[in-house]
């Protein structure tokens, strides 16, 4: 404990004294932390065509400057979740996967800088997204299908990243970034990053260097762990009595993650070409299967480290180690002839993620993968500017332990697509189309199922019409095309992070999606409305169906399809009240919902058994082929009010989730709740052209007890309740 307690001390004082030495080294006159004041008028990088958030045809989001310093968290789906139409899964503090217009998964592709994570976050639930949140620059959200651009795992949407790790263009100063340090009180978290970007004296040789370690204990909770009632219908005796379990503070729910990265790139009068090493690792428990463990008592864990009260250790039933190491190769090039640019990314990423049954490894997953995309931007063409794409990856994935409910399986994908925009007097007008071809060949000896080649056609068309400067009209046409996974296609066993048996279906067909969409975006001064309406049919419907059958305790869930309908909406509005001598205040308010229901009718009999050593047990599950589909988000409304006033910037907002009845087979309901955040900055522009932040962040104000519907352990881990938190930025 004591060794801990130093590491901590020697890691705060070498931050300190980096916020204090670093801006005698930056540029005199260094605008790098001027606030991002439009959000709308960014580039969006997820697209090979250079349009901001208010010229594309298809919707977006973008969060940048202040509005992201102001809604980072511990993972991507948390950071994003109060956009429009985005959630979060939760699996714990440590996993948070963005949820889009209700899909998520393999349906929602997750982006560093237009290439792949790499990670294994859509095998299951409890695996974290390897991207870090307090590294990023822009965050972007693709909300519709965006197979067009990503493939097959972007039916749902993509969110984009963008850290910059290899720099494509000199730096504005020899030398400039930023670092912080924050503290909350609800997890007892310390945090401290810092990020430098540097250019040599000939403006050729440009570096990018990054660095972020956080540590939380286990956070605090209103009322219990468990959902009051819970084992009411159960008879053991041993069971819990309703309301009963652990209060305070939840079990399992310590994280700590370190993630460090360099980059170096030689830039030419034409084009430029770099490298980047990256690493990723987190240690995080997993809530809801520790409610019984010691508290207040240091021991040394599985890895050789002692652990305090707090942190995932040898007294919790289940916590998981990851570990990520990533290599990036990036070159670009101008000016060629009929084309404006050439972009090509390369990306190696090595993956391990472990699972822990206390000391004893349960589960291993090594993942290895590899990604090229290229895009070349061509000119106009007959009218039509455009960029056609080469995307190739592959996946050699294993799993090792008595519980790899997944088999080791090899994929391979390659997709080609074009992209073009046209825009007349009043009229913008997008097309484009992708094929992929997918191949996954799964280790013989699990002697499972065939291995499977499936090819995917996608195709893309959306308008904008301008009715004046004032209002805009979108229409969105889409028909994607996906194909199963091998999550899907093979499980086979006891997943014991969900506790559940999960059973993949090798017979399962590519799933299509045909998708309509109406926009508007209307300003007049100081009010600013968007607004859409969108439809989705899905033929062949891939998801996991909960069959109602327990065994040893843990959960009968079979993947299956059928079709499917998602239909929804969402509303943004955004007033300037007030813009004079007492400061700058605006007021938004959103509204989002989605539904999401089986298009069938009847049940499909589905027969499989649970293996119990030298025996199984057999059964045959009813899945309905009408009704709603399982963990779809209710609908939210939220209202936020923010004010800047010279070196001062506050908000405060609330979000209403609503009561979810609308729930699938076995599914429970899930109790409506309000979280309430605040957030207060003092920011100041120094001599030397350094600035420095001050900031407050508050969340979950009121204390309330949530169970997010979206997440598998909303029975057993409320989200955090009411945590302040507090810090320093330093931009130079």
């Amino acid at each position: 404990m004591q060794s801990t307690k130093l590491a901590h001390g020697r890691l705060a004082s070498a931050l300190a004294l980096a916020l204090c030495a670093l801006p005698a080294l930056a540029d005199q006159n260094d605008p790098r932390h001027a606030e991002v004041k439009d959000l709308d008028a960014l580039v969006v990088r997820a697209s090979p065509l250079p349009q901001t958030a208010e010229t594309l045809t298809r919707p977006v989001e973008v969060l940048a400057g202040s509005r992201l310093d102001e809604v980072r968290a511990s993972t991507l789906g948390e950071t994003v979740n109060r956009l429009p139409g985005v959630q979060s899964s939760y699996f714990g503090p440590g996993v948070g996967r963005p949820i889009i217009r209700g899909l998520e998964g393999a349906r929602v592709q997750v982006l560093s800088d237009g290439l792949a994570a790499g990670d294994v976050s859509t095998v299951s639930v409890d695996h974290a997204v390897s991207i870090e949140p307090f590294l990023a620059d822009q965050v972007e959200v693709l909300k519709g299908p965006s197979t067009l651009l990503y493939g097959s795992g972007a039916i749902g949407g993509a969110v984009n990243v963008v850290e910059g790790r290899v720099p494509e263009r000199a730096s504005a100063t020899p030398l400039e970034g930023r670092a912080e340090l924050r503290a909350g009180s609800g997890n007892d978290e310390r945090t401290g990053m810092l990020r430098l970007d540097g250019t040599s004296s000939s403006g050729r040789l440009v570096f990018h260097l990054d660095a972020l370690h956080r540590e939380t204990g286990d956070y605090d909770i209103p009322g219990t762990a468990e959902r009051a009632g819970l084992h009411e219908d159960h008879d053991d005796e041993d069971d819990h009595a309703p309301g009963e379990g652990v209060r305070g503070t939840l079990p399992g729910s310590a994280v700590r993650t370190d993630s460090a990265a360099f980059g170096l790139s030689w830039i030419a009068d034409r084009g430029f070409l770099g490298a980047a090493s990256s690493l990723y690792n987190s240690r995080y428990g997993v809530p809801g299967h520790a409610h019984g463990h010691d508290e207040g008592h240091g021991h040394d864990g599985d890895d050789g480290h002692e652990h305090e009260h707090g942190e995932a250790g040898e007294d919790d039933a289940v916590h998981i180690v990851m570990d990520q190491r990533r290599y990036e190769l990036r070159g670009g090039l101008d000016g060629l002839g009929a084309f404006d640019t050439l972009r090509v990314k390369l990306a190696h990423t090595a993956y391990t993620h472990t699972e822990y049954e206390g000391r004893a490894v349960g589960t291993v997953f090594d993942n290895e993968s590899a990604e090229l995309r290229a895009e070349l931007v061509h000119r106009d063409w007959a009218g039509w500017d455009g960029a056609f794409g080469l995307q190739g990856s592959r996946r050699d994935f294993r799993a090792l332990g008595d519980e790899a409910f997944v088999p080791d399986s090899q994929s391979r994908d390659i997709g080609l697509f074009w992209i073009g925009r046209r825009s007349f007097d009043a009229l913008d007008l997008e097309i484009g189309a992708r094929h992929d071809r997918n191949r996954i060949e799964v280790d013989a000896a699990t002697a499972i199922g065939a291995s499977r080649e499936v090819d995917a056609t996608s195709l893309s068309a959306a308008a904008r019409w301008h009715f004046g400067e004032d209002l805009h009209l979108s229409l969105g046409l889409d028909r994607a095309q996906r194909s199963p996974t091998a999550e899907e296609l093979y499980s086979d066993g006891l997943h014991v992070a969900t506790r559940s048996h999960e059973f993949g279906d090798p017979l399962l067909r590519r799933e299509t999606a045909n998708r309509v969409e109406l926009g508007l975006h209307w300003h007049r001064g100081p009010l600013t409305l968007g607004a859409s309406l969108y439809a989705v049919d899905y033929r062949d419907f891939i998801y996991l169906a909960d069959t109602g059958i327990e065994d040893g305790g843990a959960t009968a869930r079979l993947w299956t399809q059928a079709d499917a309908r998602f239909t929804g909406g969402e509303l943004d509005l955004r007033w300037t009240l007030v813009d004079n001598g007492s400061g700058r205040w605006t007021l938004r308010g959103f509204g989002d919902a989605v539904r999401a229901r089986l298009a069938g009718d009847g049940v499909r009999e589905v027969d499989f058994a649970i293996p119990h050593g030298d025996h199984a047990h057999a059964y045959t599950a009813q899945l309905p082929l009408s009704g709603y589909l399982p963990r779809i988000a209710p609908w939210r409304a939220g209202a936020e009010l923010r004010w800047e006033g010279g070196a001062w910037r506050a908000g405060i907002g609330a979000i209403r989730h609503a009561r979810q009845d609308r729930v699938a087979a076995h599914e429970t309901e899930s109790p409506g709740y309000t979280l309430v955040t605040a957030n207060l900055a003092w920011h100041r522009d120094t001599a030397d052209g350094s600035a420095i932040e001050v900031f407050v962040d508050g969340t979950n104000l009121l204390d309330e007890q949530a169970r997010p519907h979206t997440s598998f352990l909303k029975d057993l881990a409320p989200l955090p309740g009411r945590s302040i938190a507090a810090g320093v930025r330093l931009f130079f």
